[in-house]
């Protein structure tokens, strides 16, 4: 409910939950089948928090629920005030949210800004207007160019392929106007300098928060305001997912008019008891992030250089250094991510000569050792969980699971397969239904006679939540285990992080109260520092060496 106290002190602001909580996020179509639709769903999600409340996380991020046609996997959003029917419905997301909270996790739904579904009331509504209505100007349509308007309005490129505008037949039957879509043309660009735009989603906020969720993730964050006169680009294509280049004049990433939106939101979720926060999908350059974490405007972003960096202890090291030195100057804390539903899997990534974390490219994928690529995810979910700050697990990383690259070409369905011309598969491989239980699919997702709407690879028998709990030497139980010393071990408190000396290839880390970090990225066991005590490793230790694309957490003599 809103606040009826006075905001809280500063000092709450820097213990306020999200500045260091591990948020699992929830694909909830692959989370978990409560209905035997091969669909994953709310009741699926509801029977499952006991699972994530044990593995120790803090809250749950749930990719979008809404009403939707799913042109692309919901981030077409028809209503943003109510549940699609395939995962359930308002009063069982509600149940949902108390259950959650009952269970200590704290709940982040998904917030679509960018744009709408072509379905939406508002878009339909603006079809059958006529060009200049207030109906249009909820969105960006513009006259084409060229003598006859034939030509799109300007050069910019869809981020799923193709041009980003689409001309539509006005009510009369003639060639119309032209709207922007800077994703699928079923997705139409909201025009942000509208003021009904402005209260509609704040409105959205107060409905949501209404209803206990504790925060939002922002779809597109940088990509709400367009620049005056839409001017051209100058790109033949364009990638969403990593930042085109530099430069601080792009038309349609990163404005400064986003900023103040922001400014009104962060004064909603104020209003509000409980610490309710908002993080950043916001693909900028690493100096313009700070921006929109101001102490008056978003609290969180996600850490995308983290994500791309290449397994490389130089690497590494310097994108974690340029991280934390960035989010001190506006006093935010940094996130740490290794994976999401738009990219491939780390397991698969770490297991590739490149090991960098690119958009999908066309072709097949290049080899991949899946061994190599598990140890060092293992290695990697130690050091990302060590860093001050807060943390994100995307679901199926604590199984170990890797990207499904095999799944016939008859049953992708990312919009991006098609707008490619079938060139670029998409992400379909890292949002591949999670095996629970069984020796063979659908490994209880849903019902045994169920069929997931992706098909699960029959090798993940050995993955599954139910064969690895109580392995000892599993990846589940690592993350449980490395999940219950962070949240306990008071090592782990505080924002501090200090380098010591070590090899090349090898990084070395002290927190807060003496836990010690170290992670092994050179191609040579590493001797661990004399009277260490062992806190958890990710690989068995060779005595007091530390192997290859191993890392562990230790706490030397002196430190309590």
């Amino acid at each position: 409910m809103p606040r009826t106290s006075a905001p809280e002190s500063p000092d709450a602001a820097t213990t306020a939950w999200w500045r260091r909580a591990v948020i699992y996020q929830v694909y909830i179509r692959s989370f978990a089948d409560g209905n035997g639709d091969g669909v994953g769903d709310i009741a699926g999600l509801r029977g499952r928090l006991p699972y994530l409340r044990d593995l120790g996380v803090d809250a749950l991020w749930i990719n979008p629920w809404y009403p939707s046609p799913m042109a692309d996997g919901g981030y077409d959003v028809a209503d943003y005030r109510d549940i699609d029917p395939a995962f359930g419905t308002l009063a069982e997301a509600e149940a949902m949210i108390r259950d959650a909270h009952a269970h200590g996790l704290r709940v982040i739904l998904d917030i679509v800004p960018n744009h709408t579904s072509d379905r939406h009331a508002w878009f339909t509504e603006a079809l059958d207007a006529a060009p200049g209505s207030a109906a249009r100007a909820r969105y960006v349509f513009r006259d084409g160019r060229g003598p006859d308007g034939s030509q799109p309005p300007n050069d910019w490129r869809s981020c799923f392929g193709g041009p980003a505008w689409t001309r539509i037949t006005e009510p009369d039957g003639s060639p119309g106007q032209w709207y922007l879509h800077l994703f699928a043309p079923e997705q139409p660009d909201l025009n942000w300098d509208d003021p009904e735009v402005r209260a509609e989603f704040e409105s959205i906020l107060r409905f949501w928060f209404d209803r206990g969720v504790d925060g939002f993730r922002i779809d597109v964050a940088h990509g709400l305001s367009k620049a005056p006169g839409l001017p051209d680009l100058g790109l033949a294509e364009h990638l969403v997912f990593a930042p085109d280049d530099d430069r601080e004049d792009h038309p349609h990433w990163d404005q400064d008019a986003v900023h103040e939106i922001y400014r009104g939101w962060r004064r909603v979720a104020d209003a509000y008891d409980g610490d309710r926060a908002f993080v950043a999908e916001a693909h900028v350059p690493d100096a313009r992030l700070p921006r929109y974490l101001r102490p008056d405007e978003l609290h969180t972003a996600f850490n995308f250089p983290y994500l791309r960096a290449s397994w490389s202890a130089d690497g590494l090291r310097d994108v974690i250094d340029r991280s934390i030195a960035a989010h001190a100057t506006v006093g935010a804390p940094a996130t740490w991510v290794l994976s999401n539903h738009d990219v491939v899997r780390h397991v698969t990534r770490y297991g590739r000569e490149d090991t960098s974390e690119t958009p999908n490219h066309p072709g097949p994928p290049p080899p991949t050792d899946l061994e190599l690529g598990s140890r060092r995810a293992r290695a990697a979910a130690l050091l990302m969980l060590a860093l001050p700050g807060g943390a994100y697990v995307y679901q199926g990383e604590e199984l170990g699971l890797w990207e499904v690259e095999d799944i016939p070409e008859e049953l992708l369905q990312d919009p991006t397969w098609e707008r490619s011309g079938r060139t670029v598969r998409g992400r379909d491989g890292c949002r591949v239904p999670l095996p629970w239980s069984g020796s063979a699919p659908p490994f209880g997702f849903g019902p045994d006679d169920s069929t997931p709407w992706l098909p699960q690879p029959p090798e993940w028998k050995g993955h599954t939540a139910q064969a690895q709990t109580g392995a000892m030497d599993s990846t589940l139980e690592l993350y449980r285990a490395a999940l219950r010393l962070r949240r306990e071990d008071p090592g782990f408190t505080g924002e501090e992080l200090r380098w010591r000396d070590a090899p090349e290839g090898v990084l070395h880390f002290t927190r807060g109260a003496g836990v010690h970090c170290v992670a092994n990225l050179s191609g040579e066991p590493y001797p661990l520092p004399e009277g260490a005590e062992v806190l958890l490793p990710s690989a068995p230790l060779d005595g007091t060496r530390l192997a290859p694309d191993a890392a562990v957490w230790l706490r030397l003599p002196g430190h309590g």
